[in-house]
């Protein structure tokens, strides 16, 4: 199992990580990071673990690992993974995902550095068709 995961890891393609400005019902902005299956088949077994880490107030800062299970993503979808307090953005956060695709293990690091989730680099992220930040 392990060889299969080290070799298909550079093979991750068509998996996005996006960090979508939205309004709550209070009008509020909130980022909310989602996970996008940007591939043409399903793929199952889906795992995040989200963390965020760096410095911040002079201090060595590092959140709690959250893993969320998402299950399975069909072809050309996404799923939200968690809204993201504005306090953390100024850290560097990660994201871990592993999945299975065609009966092969699969896994990517994605990580936003502090400062990149912001109004400057918004895209119109695909399949969600909002405004974000992407990393792929």
């Amino acid at each position: 199992m392990l060889k299969d995961i080290w070799e298909s890891k550079s093979e991750v393609k068509d998996i996005a990580i996006a960090a979508v400005l939205e309004q709550t019902e209070n009008q509020e902005d909130e980022w909310h990071i989602y996970l996008i299956n940007l591939k043409n088949n399903s793929i199952e077994g889906v795992l995040v673990s989200s963390s965020g880490f760096g410095e911040l107030g002079g201090e060595m800062r590092r959140t709690s690992v959250l893993r969320h299970f998402l299950d399975e993503m069909e072809a050309q979808s996404f799923k939200l993974i968690e809204p993201i307090m504005e306090d953390v953005l100024k850290l560097s956060n990660e994201y871990w995902v592993s999945f299975y695709e065609n009966k092969k293990i699969y896994e990517k690091r994605y990580v936003f550095v502090p400062d990149a989730i912001r109004k400057d680099f918004m895209i119109t992220i695909p399949i969600i068709n909002k405004r974000g930040v992407m990393l792929q």
